[in-house]
């Protein structure tokens, strides 16, 4: 990638750009929450339409000079609409938070109560954390995933929602490597009768492509974020049935938002555009056989994979029996060391520090984009192994840099 016309104003800018792109393709990027877009959808995020402001709807904007900006969203929309068979969709959210504020600011008044996922077990922090603003703004309690299984405990909510009568139950989570049975959840809030907000932020892309069951339809309403599995441009989105449409409209513009990201908006178009071509479910299934393939090579390097496995994108190790002196924090930085970037993070019946939790998360969207198979997640599964195993050997690190380095030039980035 060429910025020699940012280098000609800021040389440091440049040096970060070229650097990030040659950290992305010399290391083997398994955040969950992160992926490689195309080049195509770099091209639609870094265009003229950021030049532009489009406060308002298509059709009923506060500004002139739309025309292009309308039809673009219009694009964004409706190609939302088919990938998900949603009533109503609303594109302009800056990030999948903001998508959940929408919801909130929609339906809510502070005081009312929300039941969400527990932050170590899987939830997020825009479903209640005490130091965001919706555990700020509203009464919150959370319920928990199984201790011994690491699945949902669908009987435990139903109870838990039965004796707190919430105003909304929040599904969808941002550590939880199984399938979500909606229509339970959406049960369970009807009979507290309470709304359901299932955030499938971190699923959004197979939930598009059919190998993850999806909310649409079943629940209230449905966000997430559009940067992660489906490879769109960055940001949120909100969708619900139509009695909803005007509400929820109203609290992405003017409640919580000015104009919207009118680039942003057009990487979206792009990005679900590609998203419905066939291409992308046979994406989502390698996805998914990758992560799977994932989970079973570090079980059977004796680490402890939270439920047993996993059935989307998203694999949770519990250290603790495995590796009970090496944190979270720990793994990761040892991790990135070797150039194999994941994140630690808290589990099920955290001890520790969510700064320094008991626990990874290793996700295989950007490295299913790159092109890798089941084998090559065996070779990663080796190589994450012999680095947590022996977190401060610097021969061992220099070792799976040099076989990083061979994987990642076997399955090149951006050609």
């Amino acid at each position: 990638m060429n910025h020699d016309r940012v280098r000609a104003v800021d040389p440091a800018v440049a040096d970060a750009l070229e650097g990030e792109i040659d950290r992305q393709e010399s290391s083997l990027q398994m955040i969950a929450s992160e992926n490689h877009v195309s080049r195509a959808v770099l091209d639609a995020q870094s265009s003229v339409l950021t030049n532009k402001y489009a406060e308002g709807y298509p059709g009923s904007r506060y500004y002139g000079g739309c025309e292009f900006a309308d039809e673009v969203e219009e694009l964004a929309i409706e190609r939302a609409t088919e990938l998900f068979g949603a009533d109503h969709v609303n594109v302009q959210p800056h990030s999948g938070t903001q998508a959940n504020q929408a919801v909130y600011f929609a339906m809510l008044e502070p005081g009312d109560k929300v039941l969400s996922l527990d932050l170590t077990h899987g939830g997020h922090l825009s479903h209640g954390h005490p130091a965001n603003f919706t555990g700020q703004l509203y009464e919150v309690e959370q319920y928990e995933v199984d201790p011994e299984t690491g699945y949902l405990d669908y009987d435990g909510l139903a109870d838990h929602a039965a004796e707190f009568e919430p105003d909304i139950v929040v599904s969808g989570y941002s550590a939880y490597p199984r399938e979500v049975e909606w229509e339970r959840i959406q049960e369970t809030a009807e009979d507290a009768d309470a709304l359901h907000l299932a955030d499938i932020a971190h699923i959004t892309g197979l939930v598009a492509a059919g190998v993850h069951p999806s909310p649409v339809g079943v629940a209230d309403f449905v966000t997430g974020s559009t940067h992660k599995t489906i490879r769109s441009g960055r940001g949120g989105i909100v969708m619900c049935d139509d009695e909803y449409a005007d509400d929820i409209d109203s609290a992405v513009f003017p409640g919580g938002q000015g104009g919207p990201l009118m680039h942003n908006v057009a990487g979206k178009a792009v990005g679900f555009g590609e998203a419905l071509e066939s291409e992308f479910e046979e994406y989502a299934e390698r996805t998914v056989e990758n992560a799977e393939a994932l989970a079973d090579g570090l079980a059977k390097r004796g680490f402890e994979v939270v439920s047993g496995g996993t059935d989307n994108h998203l694999v949770l190790v519990d250290l603790r029996p495995s590796n009970p002196d090496t944190t979270g924090g720990d793994a990761e930085e040892a991790l990135e060391a070797a150039d194999v970037v994941l994140n630690g993070n808290t589990v099920p019946g955290e001890t520790r520090s969510a700064f320094d939790p008991s626990g990874i998360r290793a996700g295989t969207p950007a490295l299913t984009t790159r092109g890798f198979d089941t084998e090559d997640m065996e070779t990663v599964a080796d190589l994450i192994a012999r680095v947590i195993d022996a977190p401060d050997d610097g021969d061992v690190r220099e070792a799976v840099r040099e076989e990083v380095a061979e994987l990642c030039a076997e399955n090149p980035l951006y050609e």
